[in-house]
């Protein structure tokens, strides 16, 4: 079947806020207007304004009445617009929804989902562009999901849901648009998935940049170079186990990762690989990020700020020493 990301997560939603009176949606714009990014379009129609709630411009406040909403017995949905705007509700996030199981010493759960889109590519400036995910996945008391293919935007959700704390979803906003073949079922969200097999090196990404590196090993592979590309997909916690699987076939390791090389993801990625399967390694791992500037407007630097599918095979062919 084939369906676009943005369907597939509004069929899962819908799906959920009909087969639970508790779950309800909270967010910017997304009841009558439809949502910034058309998720939620009609639902207000069909739901209604107690469970789809428009809220004032305010993630501070309205992320926090979600945490006390999941901490009263309902399931919430919150969506953050992009995810700059985050950082408004770092506080709710980190200090109150990560934390209460813990200092409750079990006696609450925070069980609440909390979307919200992310990336570059849209020219939308260097306020609208971040890829901060690698700042939630460092916090313990969530679990952080990056969804890069429709099956997945469809099949976390319920998932997440079920989960009796909270759960930090990012959507790449250039994946929105995407068609794919997908079946649409619940999905495992504690591992990471093998989105290629191949056995000369490694490509290790997630989120918007799983498109780029699977077009790149289509390139590689008509060099005669057989990637594997896996698809992080889980980002806290990360699944070591299917990235070691990985290098004890390929024996290289080249990192794709949107956000910027100083203390990112591909860092984190890095460090793990160099715990648990060093003795594996035929090169220095190797990592492809986006360039250390605030995300350009103009088109061509933003396209040059970026991975690109040309850049990842580049990379790939100095990991194995090819011209």
């Amino acid at each position: 079947m084939k369906i676009s990301y943005r369907d597939a997560l509004r069929s899962a939603l819908r799906e959920a806020l009909v087969a639970d009176a508790r779950v309800f949606m909270m967010g910017e714009d997304i009841g009558k207007y439809g949502g910034t990014y058309a998720v939620t379009k009609g639902f207000f129609d069909e739901f209604g304004p107690e469970r789809i709630r428009d809220t004032p411009l305010s993630e501070l406040g309205f992320v926090g009445a979600g945490i006390g909403a999941a901490l009263g017995g309902m399931r919430p949905i919150v969506e953050v617009m992009t995810v700059n705007f985050s950082l408004l509700a770092l506080d709710q996030i980190v200090n109150t929804a990560a934390t209460l199981r813990h200092m409750s010493g079990g006696q609450f759960h925070v069980p609440i989902l909390i979307r919200m889109a992310t990336g570059a590519g849209r020219q939308v400036a260097a306020q609208h562009s971040h890829s901060l995910e690698a700042w939630y996945a460092h916090i313990p008391g969530i679990r952080v999901l990056a969804p890069a293919t429709a099956a997945d935007a469809y099949g976390m959700v319920a998932p997440a849901l079920a989960d009796p704390d909270p759960v930090v979803m990012f959507e790449h906003v250039q994946l929105y648009n995407l068609e794919q073949d997908a079946e649409l079922a619940p999905c495992d969200i504690e591992h990471a998935a093998v989105r290629r097999a191949g056995g000369d090196l490694s490509l290790i990404t997630y989120g918007g940049s799983l498109p780029k590196a699977l077009e790149a090993a289509a390139q590689l592979e008509q060099e005669g170079v057989d990637a594997e590309v896996i698809d992080l997909r889980v980002l806290r916690p990360l699944d070591d186990a299917t990235i070691a699987a990985s290098l004890r076939k390929t024996h290289r390791a080249l990192i794709v990762d949107e956000g910027w090389k100083s203390g990112s993801l591909a860092a984190e990625v890095t460090a793990r690989i160099m715990e648990h399967a060093f003795y594996d390694l035929d090169a220095p791992v190797a990592r492809l990020c986006s360039a250390e500037v605030p995300i350009p407007y103009a088109r061509h630097l933003e396209l040059a700020a970026l991975p690109s599918p040309a850049s990842i095979a580049d990379a790939a062919r100095q990991l194995l020493g090819k011209p």
